[in-house]
């Protein structure tokens, strides 16, 4: 069984198309017109082994909000959909990601309950031109809501003793540390039964 999704999501502010498979090598076509962005989502991809195709126009004009947001909540979607009823998958996947002096835990349930729990220090306002720091939370928050995941990320270390933290390794680790908790939680079990749950419904 293919487990792919595809979402089309069109509003005054944006227009965002997302597919992806979940039994996919990591391949990543992924335009949002924000280039930091699009590299957080190639980390998605990659590490996730899911093959993904993005492409948003926003209106980048007003700033990159809109266009951040809305492509989150449609990858959450893509995702609730490619998942299914979740039958016979694992449900539950942690990570442990470091980048260089950064550290980063995220552990994921296919929970079918939206809850998402982020900690990460204090960062400069953006990174790169256009992507504000504030929005790493919102990405997961709007991606697990729209997943129906509960999802926690932490930074468990930042920097260096006496050193600030540099914030593109920062939220780099998260996006890895994600998808390689995602593509744990989401990988067949060959011994489950049915679906991962007493309830019979996740």
């Amino acid at each position: 069984m293919t487990r792919a999704g595809r979402v089309e999501r069109a509003t005054a502010e944006t227009k965002v198309l997302v597919e992806l498979d979940l039994d996919g090598t990591g391949a990543a076509e992924v335009a949002t017109g924000v280039g930091f962005f699009d590299h957080m989502l190639r980390q998605i991809a990659k590490h996730g082994a899911i093959d993904l195709r993005v492409s948003t126009v926003g209106d980048l004009e007003v700033d990159a909000h809109h266009t951040i947001e809305d492509t989150a909540l449609a990858l959450g979607s893509a995702l609730a959909d490619a998942l299914g009823d979740k039958r016979g998958v694992r449900r539950f996947g942690s990570a442990l990601v470091p980048l260089d002096e950064v550290l980063v835990q995220a552990a994921v349930d296919l929970s079918g309950r939206a809850y998402v729990v982020h900690e990460e220090p204090p960062l400069p306002a953006t990174i790169g031109p256009v992507y504000p720091s504030s929005m790493t939370r919102h990405v997961f928050e709007s991606l697990g809501h729209a997943a129906r995941l509960t999802l926690h990320v932490c930074v468990l270390r930042a920097a260096r003793p006496g050193s600030q933290p540099d914030p593109h390794h920062v939220v780099e680790a998260q996006f890895k540390a994600f998808a390689r908790a995602l593509r744990d939680a989401a990988a067949p079990d060959p011994r489950a039964g049915g679906v991962p749950s007493t309830k019979g419904v996740l």
